[in-house]
């Protein structure tokens, strides 16, 4: 085995595990992984990553439609803006230096960890949703993001879906997953596949998600709320490193 294959399927390990464990958060690890230990440069690391977490999102979104979970007029309201923000947050990328996306990138870090940190915003299912226009607004935020430093944005998505849309919170993980799929689509068609390594794209998918199924197995048997806990203090100091070495390199 390749020393970059090696890599491939260690960083795989840790997204997938850390997926696994805790049901969100492990896909912004994928950026890093691939910049920082596979040696990508940024504009082809987001679009990786975009494919990464598009496919690993689908695995664990299939079921949850097939269950009902997903709730499908958000979904297509929120869909709208966010396929679209992801397309325009990928063509803004082409005309940013991959510094700038990097420090971007660390400050999304630094605020996925604080919403870790935070208890879960309560549903409210009793209470009138917010206008569909206003979800599809907020959609269109969320896929700027998304395609600019290609995240997920998960974190963003299941609070806009409970807080705006009134969703429970089991139906707003569902539904942001089917999300993420087409936010990461879009941000994909958005950069093109120029340059991807598909053969990296794939050890991510297949060993992220085998990760995925042993952190969970594991995450079953451990408190989910002192695990996040614990993983945003991890990413806060990460967060911190990526921002201060980007800077540095655009300053010095």
């Amino acid at each position: 085995m390749s020393a970059d294959l090696l890599l491939a399927v260690l960083g795989a390990l840790i997204v997938g595990g850390t997926l696994g464990l805790l049901g969100s958060g492990g896909s912004i690890l994928t950026v890093p992984i691939l910049v920082y230990i596979l040696g990508r440069e940024a504009s082809i690391a987001i679009p990786e990553s975009l494919a990464i977490v598009g496919s690993i999102a689908l695995s664990a979104a299939i079921p949850h439609a097939l269950a009902g979970r997903v709730r499908w007029k958000a979904f297509v309201s929120f869909a709208v803006g966010g396929t679209l923000g992801a397309f325009g947050g990928a063509k803004l990328a082409e005309h940013v230096p991959g510094g700038i996306q990097l420090v971007v990138f660390a400050v999304v870090m630094a605020i996925a960890a604080w919403r870790m940190l935070r208890p879960k915003p309560a549903a409210k299912e009793d209470a009138t949703p917010a206008p569909l226009p206003l979800l599809a607004l907020t959609g269109l935020g969320v896929g700027v993001l998304t395609g600019f430093v290609g995240v997920g944005g998960g974190f963003l998505i299941v609070p806009a879906l409970v807080l705006i849309a009134r969703l429970p919170m089991h139906a707003a993980v569902a539904t942001s997953l089917a999300l993420i799929v087409v936010n990461c689509v879009g941000g994909l068609v958005g950069h093109g596949v120029a340059g991807i390594e598909w053969r990296t794209v794939g050890v991510f998918v297949v060993v992220g998600f085998l990760g995925s199924q042993v952190g969970g197995r594991v995450g079953t048997r451990l408190p989910q709320a002192t695990l996040k806990r614990a993983f945003a203090v991890f990413l806060i100091p990460m967060a911190c490193l990526i921002l201060v070495r980007e800077a540095m390199k655009l300053l010095g």
